[in-house]
């Protein structure tokens, strides 16, 4: 099948004309500067093992969902899904969730319910049964993004992989998640870990963090960098877990924006969106901002 050329370039006179639709923003620059939310688009995330690299996306998805009414799809092999409702309800409140007065916590949970559904995990996946589950669920509930966390939890296909190498099996896989996000116009956001050795890299002595490990590229990606050349946006989110002073702060580098007309673009190297979580773990901070006020969180709209 031939491209519809009068769609190509209806699509550049828009670009020309300044009328091109861009990615949703959260209301805060030193976001909204680098990163967007883009439907039909596919990202990955890359972080070392145990830097928060999960909860800092749930934390975005939930923004987002506040902002904009966007709806996710959660598969999280690695946490229980009671801990992901959890962690959600929080970041909503702001508070642990023994301090949470009960019907402020009844109000979370159906907002909750409502923006995100999460897929069993105690059933064993193949990227391609993944896909299958998650069109099917998109027939019936309709959503904007699909979280697969982490990739190399998912079972491998055996019967592909006798005609074809690792490296083209994950080339495979994730030539078919661009595909989905296309055809369904879903984000598929792509937890990815930062192969082992990765960590044995560190900042020079004269650096900031001397000592520490840098945060990981994207020839560190567990598989290769199929991963980055396959997606659209692709993002580090790294957390100095033993720094003095700096722990509490994730950062995100911003690596790749495929497609900057839309909205955002690469952060500087050394100049990454800095989140600080706040005292509990129950939420971040941009500038001493919580990025959850109470008053976003008291009068969103529910949808129900």
């Amino acid at each position: 099948m031939l491209i519809n050329f009068d769609d190509q370039i209806d699509k550049l006179y828009k670009i020309r004309n300044g009328q091109i639709v861009e990615g949703l923003t959260l209301g805060f620059p030193e976001i909204d500067e680098f990163f967007r939310f883009k439907q039909g688009n596919f990202l990955v995330c890359l972080g070392h093992a145990n830097v928060g690299k999960t909860t800092v996306i749930l934390y975005l998805m939930l923004l987002y969902s506040l902002k904009h009414n966007t709806r996710w799809l959660l598969f999280s092999s690695e946490n229980d899904a009671h801990s992901i409702i959890r962690k959600l309800i929080e970041f909503l409140a702001a508070k642990p969730i023994n301090k949470i007065p009960e019907e402020e916590f009844d109000k979370h949970k159906e907002y909750i319910f409502h923006q995100f559904k999460i897929i069993d995990t105690n059933e064993l996946h193949t990227y391609k049964s993944l896909l299958s589950l998650a069109t099917n669920i998109k027939k019936a509930w309709n959503y904007q993004g699909f979280l697969i966390d982490p990739y190399n939890s998912l079972m491998k296909d055996r019967e592909m992989l006798k005609g074809i190498n690792s490296h083209d099996y994950d080339y495979e896989a994730t030539s078919e998640i661009r595909l989905f996000c296309k055809t369904l116009n879903v984000s598929v956001w792509l937890n990815t870990h930062a192969a082992t050795e990765s960590l044995r890299k560190k900042h020079n002595i004269q650096d900031e963090y001397a000592g520490h490990p840098i945060p990981p590229m994207a020839s560190d990606v567990e598989g290769g960098g199929k991963f980055v050349n396959r997606s659209d946006e692709f993002i580090v989110i790294h957390r100095y877990t033993q720094h003095p002073t700096d722990w509490m702060y994730n950062h995100i580098h911003v690596r790749k924006v495929k497609d900057i007309d839309t909205g955002g673009r690469p952060t500087p190297l050394d100049e990454p969106i800095k989140l600080k979580s706040i005292l509990n773990n129950v939420g971040f901070q941009i500038n001493g901002s919580n990025l959850i006020s109470p008053t976003l969180a008291q009068q969103v709209n529910f949808p129900f």
